[in-house]
């Protein structure tokens, strides 16, 4: 006799925020909800599914209401990095422009190796009106809609065109939200009749479901060579990246570094591995690293890559390790990163991995030589005496550069406070000059760098860690691309600190189009002149009364002391509040210590403006030195 299965009827949607709600990861003995709240924008295609679905549970799933598409996913990885991947957001919209929207935020999550699920709403299935409102409509395929945009994008891509198909594509879905090697931008596509439709679930589909999100340790034959190569190096150099905040290996590096007194250097991503003050924290190393992070690497005769994907800003586009004698040790938990610059891979979670390194190097007793220890201790002190002028402010009444706007926030903040970026000149600065207080205080989004990350992350960022002085650092490029989730700020009540910092157009990029004979067109927000170039007076916006408008309390400052005094108001503040500053000149970039390493942005071959014929001939000079580790 076959047993009988308990069912319980409802429809796709309904059983789907069911299913989402019972989901855990577990680590370490921690455990907490995977899909900690649904964003959700509603239109045709998922207000009577999902949004149906949301109200029947809304006491089972949060909902948060998004002004944007591309926001409610950035709003939903900076909860999933501040949470530490094991705790997401759900995104759901409509079809059309709103899944289109979602496109931009997947491919920074999946870039990012950080955990989201997407929910878009898709074309009828069964296809009774053909085409519907805001379908794409394709001639060879009709199984194909707008949401396979989000195919290359997404780590993983089902589209649910019958009911029971739900319950194998929502597993697979876990699996991958949750695995620290594949886990990324996760879709499932709902077609909006099916997303109504209803069917019989068996009541174990809603059980609560623990996903263990594992930390392997290392082989043990690739560990025997991962000591052996670092005994046999004379200038090691470790480059710290997100892999090590991913798996909260920041006390095992500390402990590393400590026990043999390697140096480490960080990526934008792993800045923050090493407190500031640490002895062997070197800053940050690349295009726009420290003088002494890049001096290191350029002598090394082994980088010890943590967590790291090597881009070529932390290379310098392959410039930067120029010791003809260099190998690379990658400890990394995903083997595709493990294996790069023709490295010796230590395939293994960054935590169990160090503390492996650390017990096997410490029955050799094995520490770095003295004399080197000495060198980059000193040169790490002169580096942080330039830190220290770029902040400090000898005319407190005047306006500032943005090194003292940095050195101004600096001086308020504690180890409590988190800071967001993402794009503009502020990363490089901020990579340069900032000195970190704890592991999570450094939130820099460079994988994708994407403008208007800023806002939205650091409203998920305060929803992960409530108590906390959240900050959003934006240029004024970058708030014009995406305020809007101010409003959701306020409607909620969610008191983060915007730090918004008018320099009247894409400062980064303007001195880069400098740099590369573009003669800084098309990247001042200026009025046009004459000969079609925009180099007239700056243009009357006044971003403070936009944020002001969406109803976010404002502070402007004019001066250093203005700055000072507003930035201790700000983050004393229970209520959204930005803190509005112009610094020193339109065409200033930063202020702060050049480039201490090359970056690789091609220059015209071909040109007759002397500006572009002489970037040429430096560009030529930079290739020449570029070399594949193998």
């Amino acid at each position: 006799m076959t047993p009988t299965t308990s069912t319980t009827r409802l429809t796709v949607a309904q059983a789907l925020v069911r299913f989402l709600s019972a989901q855990v990861t577990e680590r370490d003995g921690v455990r907490q909800r995977l899909i900690g709240a649904t964003w959700g924008i509603f239109g045709h295609g998922n207000v009577a599914g999902l949004g149906q679905a949301l109200i029947e549970y809304a006491g089972d799933m949060p909902y948060h209401q998004g002004r944007n598409e591309q926001s409610m996913v950035h709003a939903a990885v900076g909860y999933a990095r501040q949470s530490n991947r094991l705790s997401t957001h759900a995104v759901t919209t409509s079809i059309g422009p709103g899944a289109t929207n979602l496109v931009t935020g997947a491919a920074l999550a999946t870039v990012n190796h950080l955990p989201v699920l997407l929910l878009p709403g898709d074309v009828f299935a069964t296809r009774p009106a053909d085409p519907v409102l805001q379908q794409l409509e394709v001639p060879y395929a009709g199984d194909v809609s707008v949401n396979d945009c989000l195919r290359p994008v997404s780590r993983y891509f089902d589209r649910i065109t019958r009911p029971e198909a739900l319950i194998p594509a929502a597993l697979q879905a876990m699996r991958v939200l949750t695995d620290p090697v594949e886990t990324g931008a996760v879709t499932l596509a709902l077609p909006q009749d099916v997303q109504a439709e209803a069917y019989d679930w068996p009541e174990e589909f809603f059980a609560e479901r623990v996903w263990t999100v594992r930390r392997p340790g290392a082989d043990p034959a690739e560990l025997a060579e991962a000591v052996r190569v670092i005994r046999a190096a004379s200038r090691p150099l470790v480059i710290a990246g997100g892999g090590v905040h991913h798996s909260r290996a920041e006390d095992a590096l500390a402990e590393f570094a400590a026990a043999t007194r390697i140096p480490v250097a960080s990526t934008q991503a792993g800045k923050g591995s090493l407190r500031h003050d640490h002895p062997q924290d070197v800053g940050g190393v690349g295009h726009t690293g420290t003088a002494t992070a890049d001096e290191l690497a350029r002598t090394a005769d082994l980088v010890i890559g943590v967590g790291t994907r090597y881009t070529d800003f932390t290379t310098a586009s392959g410039t930067l390790f120029e010791n003809p004698d260099v190998r690379f040790l990658n400890l990394n938990i995903a083997p595709f990163d493990g294996h790069k610059l023709a490295g010796t891979p230590l395939v293994a979670d960054a935590r169990s991995g160090l503390e492996e390194l650390t017990e096997a190097l410490a029955m050799h007793g094995h520490r770095i030589a003295d004399p080197y220890a000495t060198e980059y201790t000193e040169d790490k002190e002169r580096w942080e005496q330039r830190v220290d002028a770029c902040y400090e402010a000898d005319e407190p009444d005047v306006r500032p550069t943005q090194p003292q706007v940095l050195g101004a926030l600096d001086a308020v903040v504690d180890e409590t406070d988190v800071i967001i970026n993402a794009a503009g000149s502020l990363p490089g600065d901020l990579h340069k000059l900032w000195r970190t207080r704890s592991r999570d205080q450094y939130h820099l989004e460079y994988g994708f760098s994407c403008m208007g990350y800023e806002i939205p992350a650091a409203i998920g960022v305060k929803m992960a860690a409530p108590d906390r002085p959240v900050w959003a650092l934006v240029g004024d490029g970058t708030y014009l691309m995406m305020p809007t989730e101010i409003v959701t700020a306020v409607q909620e009540g969610i008191a983060i600190k915007i730090l918004l910092v008018q320099n009247h157009g894409y400062a980064s990029i303007g001195g880069l189009s400098e740099t590369v004979g573009g003669e800084r067109f098309g990247t001042a927000y200026r009025y046009t002149s004459d000969d079609g170039t925009f180099t007239g007076a700056p243009l009357p916006v006044d971003l403070a009364a936009n944020a002001a408008s969406l109803g976010m309390r404002v502070l402007r400052a004019k001066t250093v002391r203005d700055l000072r005094a507003a930035l201790a108001e700000a983050r004393a503040a229970d209520t959204p509040t930005c803190v509005y500053v112009e610094t020193e000149t339109a065409d200033t970039v930063s202020g702060a210590p050049p480039a201490q390493a090359w970056w690789d942005v091609p220059v015209a071959e071909t040109a007759t403006r002397s500006s572009a014929v002489k970037a040429r001939e430096l560009y030529e000079r930079h290739v020449s030195t570029r070399r594949r580790h193998l």
